[in-house]
């Protein structure tokens, strides 16, 4: 798969801290998409979480799992979640700041694998979630949730103009059914998708095949 750039990276340590700082934009759906997630873990479960940012998803699910590797680009993101876990007494969440791409030797290790606020951030997200097919157990699940630009009216013609100008990072352009195109052409069932409103990320439970 294609990995991340050196100037993706850079763009995401230059907003980490203002990042940590800012609220859930819509904290409800968050708090649900959270419960929706929490009904595949087990108390064993093994998760990945990529793209985890400064670390608040995998602090929230850390006690429902057994342990959380929990992964980001930018290392001043990481920095931040590990502060965040030790400040929450948080020990089954393992920060690394890595790419996707490089997870090596991990085919067939996680019940679970989250991708929550990334797959639209990634210059291959067909390559990433077929990635996440290999990395998952048989009849391990992918839980997503995905800005599906292409539905989202002028954002996606002036989002070109803010990454030109360096206000906004890489951003891949697709509809809600190119994403579970996506899904389904890797070899995933879709299980569960709901979209609390109009414009609002996806959010996708998908299954590998036992």
């Amino acid at each position: 798969m294609t990995p991340s750039t050196k100037s993706d990276e850079t763009f995401w340590d230059k907003i980490a801290e203002k990042y940590s700082q800012k609220p859930v934009a819509d904290e409800a759906a968050y708090q649900q998409k959270l419960e929706m997630t929490r009904e595949y873990f087990t108390p064993q479960s093994r998760v990945l979480e990529f793209g985890c940012g400064t670390g608040s998803t995998a602090i929230a699910h850390a006690p429902f799992v057994g342990h959380i590797d929990a992964t980001d680009i930018s290392s001043e993101m990481i920095a931040i979640a590990e502060r965040k876990a030790i400040a929450a007494d948080i020990r089954n969440v393992l920060f690394v700041r890595t790419d996707l791409a490089d997870l090596k030797d991990r085919d067939g290790e996680y019940d679970v694998v989250m991708g929550m606020s990334i797959l639209h951030l990634l210059r291959d997200p067909q390559a990433a979630i077929a990635k996440v097919f290999n990395l998952l157990k048989p009849g391990g699940v992918f839980v997503s949730s995905t800005a599906c630009i292409d539905e989202m009216g002028f954002w996606k013609f002036l989002l070109p103009i803010a990454r030109a100008t360096g206000k906004a990072p890489y951003i891949s352009v697709f509809s809600r059914e190119e994403l579970i195109g996506y899904m389904t052409e890797q070899g995933f069932d879709l299980v569960h998708q709901w979209q609390p409103k109009k414009n609002a990320a996806v959010f996708l439970v998908a299954r590998k095949p036992a």
